[in-house]
């Protein structure tokens, strides 16, 4: 062999090595790093399926939802008006109980004192500014038979009525499962809870549903009474309406599990399974973080 092959023998080599080296100090690099900076936990996300689509929304947004459509089924409204009062908010809040907004609307559905929707304080209250949008939503005629954004508009008085239209299959999803015609389609995917609170339980409760009885069963789960809630004739589906919104509340509630006829969602995996011990009709059990 020539010199000068030797010579580039050893130079390759030498190259193969320095290149081990280099990608060894990489890999200990990024382990290091790993270990010091551990992954962050995936994004918490509440998702409504519809047809086979899950539509996404935010604990925030979520728990938002969970509010709207209690105070339509408390009212009595069809499942529609809810579709209608989401899409409503998704356009004009993202769902998200804001203090700003253009000029002077505020919160959810981006209300104005200046036009008599109430005070700023009020408008920025949820159970107010919902409760403002169904009484106008009620005095639209034939509201349920009408384009969302007719609906909408006709309450609203935007100026991009067309605009609500984008999000009314979402809101079809979310009012379908938080009305209870859709049971088992409204999961939570959530990361692990401090301990919860009863009372924060029933404040809340009272809040969204009304005045639910809420006792203590033999286990420390919470079980809320629901034979109250709506019609007699309606119970299986208003059973899973108070289901879907325990679990869209989940996340500020603490809750890890949710259980209704002989379902229960789980905060763990985060779906609805079938139950060993089915929890009776006109009651939902609560089990909070401890």
């Amino acid at each position: 062999m020539s010199a000068r092959r030797r010579r580039a023998r050893r130079a390759g080599v030498a190259l193969v090595v320095a290149v081990a080296v280099l990608v060894a100090g990489v890999v200990g690099v990024v382990t290091v790093l790993t270990r010091l900076s551990p992954s962050q936990p995936t994004a918490q996300q509440c998702v409504a399926e519809l047809d086979g689509t899950r539509w996404k929304l935010s604990p925030d947004q979520a728990q938002n939802a969970g509010l709207i459509a209690a105070t339509g089924v408390q009212r009595g409204l069809p499942a529609r008006a809810v579709t209608i009062a989401l899409a409503t908010a998704l356009q004009e809040s993202k769902l998200v109980n804001v203090d700003y907004g253009d000029r002077d609307s505020l919160g959810l559905f981006q209300q104005r004192p200046s036009q008599g929707w109430g005070t700023a304080e009020q408008v920025q209250d949820p159970v107010y500014a919902t409760g403002r949008f169904y009484d106008g939503l009620v005095t639209v005629e034939g509201y349920e038979n009408l384009p969302i954004t007719e609906a909408a508009q006709a309450v609203q008085r935007s100026g991009f009525p067309d605009a609500y239209a984008q999000h009314e299959t979402r809101s079809r999803a979310w009012a379908s499962a938080l009305t209870g015609w859709s049971p088992a389609t409204l999961t939570c995917d959530l990361h692990d809870a401090e301990p919860g609170s009863p009372d924060a339980v029933v404040a809340r409760v009272q809040r969204d549903l009304g005045a639910l009885p809420v006792a203590a069963d033999e286990t420390g789960a919470l079980v809320l009474d629901t034979s109250a809630f709506g019609a007699p004739e309606d119970r299986a589906r208003l059973d899973w309406a108070v289901a879907h919104w325990a679990v869209s509340v989940a996340q500020p509630l603490a809750l890890t599990s949710v259980a209704v006829a002989d379902r229960t969602w789980d905060r763990t995996d985060g779906t609805w399974t079938v139950t060993d011990a089915p929890v009776p009709a006109g009651a939902v059990r609560l089990t909070l973080a401890s």
